[in-house]
C-alpha cells in the first residue's frame, strides 16, 4: 500500500477536507445539520481529489513534466513504483467510486450536485490531461480557486441546507484563495522545470515576483471574511479566534520569498497546513 500512498499524496487531501469543514459548519451556524450528508460529502471530495492526484501523475509522467531532475516529493509513476497502465486504471476505478457515492448525494442534492460532481471529475482530469491541460496553460489558478472554493463550499453548504447563500459563496472565495495559494508554491517551485517542459504556470509567464506578490494577497485576504461577518452581526465575538491563524500567513510569506529550490517544499507543506488551521478556528467561530 505505501506506493499508493505516496500516489495519493496525503497532504494535499487538506484542499479537499477543508471546504466540507466549513461548509457544514456555516449550515450548523444556520441551524442544520446532517452527520451522515457531511460523512458523505466527506467521502466524495477526498475520492476527487485522490482520482485528480493520480491523473495529475499519470498524465505529467506521460507528457514528460516529472523529470528524474524534478524538485518535489516523490510521484509514483515517473520513479517506477507503478506503472502507468496502473495508475490509469486506478485513476478511473478511484473516479468510479466518487460516482458512486454521488448517487447518494444527487438523491439527497438533485441535478446541481450531478453537474457539480460531474464538472469536478472532469476538471481533475482536463488539469492536466486531454487536448488542453488547464495546468499547463496558467488556468491552474483560477481552476483550483473556483472548484476548491466557490464551488466545494457553496456545494456543501447546499447539500446540508438545500439552498445557497451569499455567505457560503464568500466562504467559499476565501478558501479557494488558501487553496490556490498552495499551488503558487508549488509552481514557484517547479519553475525551472516547468520552462524547460513547456508548462506555462502563471509563475512561468509572469515571473516569480508576481507569484509571491500573488501569494501574500491570496493568504491575507481571507482573512476580511470571519471580520466582516462579526462586523455584521455585532454579536458572535467567537469568529474573530480565526485571527490567530494571521502570524502564520506572515510566516508563510516571508519563507517564500527567503527560500528556494528543495527548501519550498517546507513551505508547501506548511502552506497547506495553514489552510487547515484557517479552517478550523473559522469553522469552530461558526459553531461556538
Amino acid at each position: 500500500m505505501g506506493k499508493w500512498i505516496i500516489a495519493a499524496r496525503l497532504k494535499t487531501l487538506t484542499a479537499a477536507i477543508s471546504p466540507v469543514i466549513l461548509g457544514t459548519a456555516l449550515s450548523y451556524h444556520d441551524g442544520k445539520f446532517h452527520p451522515f450528508i457531511f460523512l458523505m460529502t466527506l467521502l466524495a471530495a477526498i475520492l476527487i481529489q485522490i482520482g485528480a492526484n493520480f491523473a495529475n501523475d499519470f498524465y505529467d509522467f506521460q507528457k514528460g513534466t516529472d523529470r528524474d531532475d524534478r524538485l518535489g516529493p516523490m510521484r509514483a509513476t515517473q520513479s517506477g513504483l507503478i506503472t502507468p497502465e496502473e495508475m490509469k486504471t486506478a485513476m478511473w476505478l478511484i473516479f468510479a467510486s466518487a460516482i458512486g457515492v454521488g448517487f447518494y448525494l444527487a438523491y439527497v442534492g438533485g441535478w446541481p450536485i450531478v453537474v457539480i460532481g460531474l464538472a469536478s471529475i472532469l476538471a481533475g482530469i482536463a488539469y492536466t490531461g486531454g487536448p488542453y491541460p488547464l495546468g499547463y496553460h496558467g488556468w491552474g489558478d483560477v481552476f483550483v480557486f473556483i472548484f476548491f472554493g466557490l464551488i466545494a463550499v457553496p456545494g456543501t453548504y447546499y447539500l446540508q441546507n438545500g439552498s445557497f447563500t451569499n455567505t457560503a459563496l464568500g466562504l467559499g472565495a476565501a478558501l479557494g484563495m488558501l487553496s490556490t495559494a498552495i499551488l503558487i508554491v508549488n509552481n514557484i517551485r517547479d519553475m525551472e522545470t516547468d520552462i524547460v517542459t513547456g508548462k506555462k504556470t502563471l509563475a512561468v509567464r509572469l515571473g516569480k515576483s508576481f507569484s509571491q506578490i500573488e501569494f501574500s494577497i491570496l493568504v491575507t485576504i481571507p482573512f476580511i471574511t470571519p471580520l466582516c461577518m462579526w462586523w455584521n452581526t455585532k454579536d458572535n465575538m467567537s469568529l474573530l479566534i480565526t485571527l490567530f491563524a494571521l502570524p502564520i500567513a506572515v510566516h508563510l510569506i516571508f519563507q517564500l520569498i527567503s527560500k528556494s529550490g528543495r527548501e519550498l517544499n517546507k513551505v508547501l507543506a506548511g502552506t497547506a497546513r495553514f489552510l487547515f488551521i484557517f479552517t478550523i478556528l473559522f469553522s469552530f467561530g461558526l459553531i461556538l
